[in-house]
């Protein structure tokens, strides 16, 4: 099997799980515990924290462990909301943990802005600077597009909101770009940054929200006070560490210019087919290759897929068994399109061979069911 969904999950690195068995078995202390093992388990948590803010190049700021993307983004969004008329602003390219958070608070009363995307996928600049303005409490803008792999320009998003919100805060869902691409949070003042172990080798059900000034959220979840009061329960500290692990790992330059060269192959295998559309003009993250197989359903073509050895997705696993495409219906994109869309993604442990046989074996089966519509 040639596993090309990477941008749904990865596998987790052996090492990683092997301290994660540690941490479960051997050194389980509760970390809020007050005896030594404990103590010692909680300075590794904080050693673990000072590894995740290192690597997003942060100069200040704070990181609270939580279950997950879904959780982070969930506490930034609903720990920074405050009483009164504050309008929020979210993009319609973000992923459900985000997007339905938005229309929560739309349900609540709140005034929420939903800022269309061009047809690259990046968000539509002009239409946000449209809608920001001195009430504006919050901007949620995801870095790269779990769809298309679109890279928003969060600078230029961080420049609009210092113009007309200077007070607004500003969250970035980071999953798809956080030990892929090389930035740091401090380029575009980002105030919440989310990430998830699961999508760069680390266990699932763990992540973590980078927060620059405490005070700007209030917790959601309430019991036993753990992370500073800001995410009550027992850390999950196998997965802590073995996340902890997969950051140390990553050689975040090294397997960017590797994967480029894994994309560039499958896109010229694929491009050989003129009828076939790839979404890949702009700025975009070698990691995701959005594919458009004219004439053919796209749940047919993974499924065939699957039966010749090649594992793809659709889209968000997340809203996959969801009827139609958020995402692609707003850039622009007709019912035809988005219903013979595929996701390729990779991951830096690919061989070039591996690439270009999936590759291959993608053109023949498309050719293969095109003659059987055509």
């Amino acid at each position: 099997m040639i596993y090309l969904d990477n941008a749904a999950t990865t596998k987790m690195f052996e090492k990683g799980a092997e301290i994660y068995k540690e941490y479960a078995c051997h050194s389980f202390f509760n970390p809020s515990a007050n005896y030594s093992q404990a103590i010692a388990i909680a300075k590794e948590l904080d050693s673990a924290r000072g590894v995740l803010f290192n690597k997003l190049g942060a100069s200040k700021g704070q990181m609270i462990f939580t279950s997950g993307a879904t959780e982070s983004n969930n506490l930034a969004i609903m720990g920074g909301r405050r009483n009164g008329k504050w309008e929020y602003v979210f993009s319609m390219g973000e992923h459900p943990s985000v997007y339905n958070a938005g229309k929560e608070l739309e349900r609540q009363g709140f005034i929420v802005h939903f800022v269309g995307l061009q047809p690259n996928g990046q968000i539509d600049y002009r239409q946000l600077e449209s809608v920001v303005n001195e009430k504006t409490r919050l901007i949620s803008v995801m870095h790269v597009s779990n769809e298309t792999g679109a890279i928003n320009d969060l600078t230029l998003v961080d420049k609009i909101r210092k113009q007309h919100c200077p007070k607004a805060l500003l969250h970035i869902d980071g999953v798809q770009a956080f030990c892929k691409l090389d930035f740091s949070v401090d380029d575009f003042s980002a105030d919440f940054y989310t990430i998830s172990a699961h999508k760069f080798h680390g266990p699932k059900g763990v992540g973590a929200l980078y927060v620059r000034n405490i005070n700007d959220i209030k917790p959601i979840v309430f019991g036993g006070g753990q992370e500073g009061g800001y995410r009550s329960g027992t850390e999950n500290v196998g997965g802590i560490m073995a996340m902890k692990y997969a950051v140390e790992s990553i050689d975040i330059c090294k397997n960017f210019e590797k994967v480029c060269k894994l994309k560039e192959i499958m896109t010229a295998i694929l491009s050989q087919n003129n009828v076939i559309s790839i979404i890949n003009d702009g700025n975009f993250s070698p990691y995701i290759l959005s594919v458009s197989f004219a004439g053919v359903n796209g749940e047919t073509l993974m499924r065939k897929l699957q039966d010749n050895g090649v594992v793809v997705g659709m889209g968000s696993a997340c809203s996959a068994k969801k009827s139609g495409n958020r995402i692609l219906e707003s850039m622009g994109k007709v019912k035809e399109e988005i219903k013979s869309h595929i996701r390729i993604s990779f991951n830096e442990f690919l061989s070039e061979n591996e690439v270009e046989n999936a590759g291959k074996i993608i053109l023949q089966t498309y050719q293969e069911l095109w003659e059987k519509v055509k």
